[in-house]
């Protein structure tokens, strides 16, 4: 599948950690409602199958604590939040509000084995006590693990670009 090019195209400058961070933490709310909705519709679904009172059991015994499939759609979900964003325009809602988005070095769209990759090593990166985020800091071209390991970077659009 061929690149596409998005939209401004330019050399812009590499975002900060302030503004990556404020993203992150309005996507996050994002995030939150989503899992919420994905829990909903599988503790529906778990109820149309084993009905009211056996989930309830279930729930009450303990049974349904850590459950593997709801974590793995949970994941799943997570990740084709980001994924769908960072595949097509580059940015995710929080990115479009702090002007800032994810591309290749030559202006287009990141993959969806880098958008793997990216959400991945940024789990590993909050693992560590967000040093993988914190590295922007030192790194001179301002990358996070997730920006290098993907090979991608995140930089910040002129103003007039992300209020469009």
């Amino acid at each position: 599948m061929p690149k596409h090019a998005l939209r401004p195209q330019g050399d812009f400058p590499a975002a900060g950690l302030g503004r990556r961070l404020a993203a992150l933490l309005y996507d996050s709310f994002l995030c939150i409602a989503l899992l919420i909705v994905v829990t909903f519709l599988y503790k529906l679904a778990l109820m149309g199958i084993y009905g009211e009172e056996r989930l309830r059991q279930l729930s009450d015994a303990g049974a349904l604590d850590g459950d593997p499939l709801l974590s793995t759609l949970l994941i799943f979900s997570l990740f084709g939040f980001f994924a769908k964003f960072w595949t097509h325009a580059g940015q995710t809602l929080g990115m479009q509000v702090w002007g800032i988005r994810v591309e290749n070095a030559d202006g287009t769209a990141i993959s969806l084995w880098q958008a793997l990759l990216r959400f991945i090593v940024a789990i590993g990166s909050w693992a560590v006590l967000g040093l993988g985020y914190l590295w922007i800091i030192w790194d001179r071209d301002r990358r996070s693990w997730h920006d290098i390991y993907s090979d991608s970077r995140v930089v910040r659009l002129p103003k007039d670009a992300h209020r469009k």
